[in-house]
């Protein structure tokens, strides 16, 4: 299918309200307003295109760079082209559920979240924590180093408190994520969960957001879902 051709079909699916709400989370026009489940059957018809997925995350059009991310190749992208995507991702719609993850599919998922946590840029921070919630809520326990999770929650103990708000969200979405999805170091989250305690993210317009990840583990606890594994990453 020819790049114009996926635009126009797009624009076709978009929905003025589905619009409202990406803009009211940060996206700026251009934006359809396509939902994600509105975009199977296209997802269907092309699979896979590396050369598509680039024309159209280059567009700066949200629901292109969106379908970009369901359509393309993550390990035939580059480090560098990680890097391109990151810094395109203008909102943390684009960089915690397109960029890092298309990236948690890659080979090279750790390497460059782990550059991007270390970067001191709010959203590749983010990006870089929420590729780790995708790769431990997917992958199997054995492909992770237990001691090198075990140092990053000590290092979102330290500093969530102080960190930009998104990288907080991903943050506290990590530690969750840990003491949900990584077997090993359920106790070991949680205890710093309880430790962090209650995280007042502030959000530009909207009234303060609290995380607490100790509750939603809990919650995670008491439903039996401890050993959670995602089937797949992308929609």
């Amino acid at each position: 299918m020819e790049f114009e051709t996926v635009m126009q079909e797009l624009e076709a699916l978009g929905k003025e309200r589905t619009k409202k709400i990406y803009m009211s989370n940060g996206a700026i026009e251009p934006v359809f307003g396509v939902t994600t489940g509105s975009m199977k059957p296209l997802k269907k018809e092309i699979k896979i295109n590396q050369q598509l997925a680039e024309q159209l995350y280059a567009t700066g059009n949200y629901d292109a760079m969106y379908f970009a991310g369901v359509i393309a190749d993550p390990k035939a992208m580059t480090e560098a082209d990680y890097d391109r995507w990151i810094d395109g991702a203008y909102f943390y719609m684009l960089s915690d559920y397109v960029v890092a993850v298309t990236l948690a599919e890659s080979d090279i998922a750790q390497q460059v979240s782990d550059k991007w946590i270390t970067s001191g840029e709010e959203l590749k921070m983010s990006a870089g924590w929420s590729c780790y919630c995708w790769l431990l809520g997917n992958r199997k326990d054995e492909e992770f180093d237990s001691k090198k999770i075990q140092a990053m929650l000590e290092q979102v103990k330290v500093e969530i408190h102080n960190a930009p708000p998104r990288t907080q969200a991903s943050m506290n979405n990590f530690v969750m994520t840990v003491g949900v999805s990584y077997k090993p170091l359920h106790d070991e989250a949680l205890r710093i969960a309880h430790e962090i305690g209650p995280v007042e993210m502030q959000r530009e317009g909207k009234v303060p957001g609290v995380l607490h990840a100790a509750l939603d583990i809990e919650k995670q606890i008491e439903k039996g879902r401890i050993g959670f594994k995602r089937k797949y990453v992308r929609c």
